[in-house]
């Protein structure tokens, strides 16, 4: 079944999702401006009952499992980037378009909501990241680039080579939404260490929260192929 799934681009009515965190308006009561990120992956496996859920009859997880984000918060204040920091700001934009594109196309080729669920995830955090490079008045390298279309030669190859494994089966489109969720916490880990700017801390520590959340999406897909 053939899906449409639009990157977000603009901000409506004043607020904004980051990595299932809205943005804008006042903190909800109860929540502080900087949120907790979410139980890790090694966390959610350690717990016997959450790791091996079954599948519900419309083949979804509960709402861990899909990958969905949760949790509202008001945007953190601006900050100051490096010029490095500022790079690596480019880079994550990539990273999310990239993410976003290859689930749109593996959940056209595969009946397999996670992927719908997730790439809807995952243009959310795509804006979140456009937002800060508003804020920080860095070029976004994802604007006007049609579905599949990079800036960065090395992401459209890893784009390319992730889409081509995910053609042959199911197991290997999760395997390679596995790798992309692993290649982005490596990322994400990196990039807030050192970073002071709270608007953009608080956005890395919600995708790396968010992206644990979609592996052990994936991971619990893997494991469902694997005993069928």
């Amino acid at each position: 079944m053939k899906r449409d799934i639009r990157i977000a681009t603009a901000v409506t009515a004043g607020v904004l999702v980051i990595g299932g965190v809205l943005t804008g308006g006042a903190v909800a009561a109860g929540t502080d401006s900087t949120p907790t990120p979410g139980p890790t992956v090694r966390q959610q496996m350690m717990t016997g009952r959450q790791h091996h859920a079954e599948r519900h009859g419309d083949g979804t997880y509960d709402v861990r499992r899909d990958g969905s984000c949760t949790g509202y918060t008001a945007l953190a204040s601006q900050g100051t980037l490096t010029v490095a920091q500022k790079a690596t700001l480019v880079g994550m934009a990539e990273e999310e378009k990239l993410a976003h594109d290859l689930y749109t196309a593996f959940a056209e080729g595969h009946d397999a909501r996670v992927f719908e669920r997730i790439a809807s995830a995952e243009a959310r955090h795509l804006t979140a990241v456009r937002t800060l490079l508003d804020r920080y008045d860095v070029t976004d390298p994802t604007a006007d680039k049609p579905t599949g279309e990079f800036t960065d030669p090395a992401v459209q190859a890893t784009y390319d080579r992730l889409l081509k494994q995910g053609e042959d089966s199911l197991s290997a489109a999760l395997a390679a939404g596995r790798t992309v969720e692993t290649d982005d916490i490596a990322a994400l880990t990196e990039a807030v260490s050192g970073l002071t700017a709270p608007d953009a801390r608080q956005v890395y520590t919600n995708l790396l929260a968010a992206s644990e959340r979609h592996l052990a999406a994936f991971e619990h897909w893997l494991a469902v192929e694997r005993a069928e």
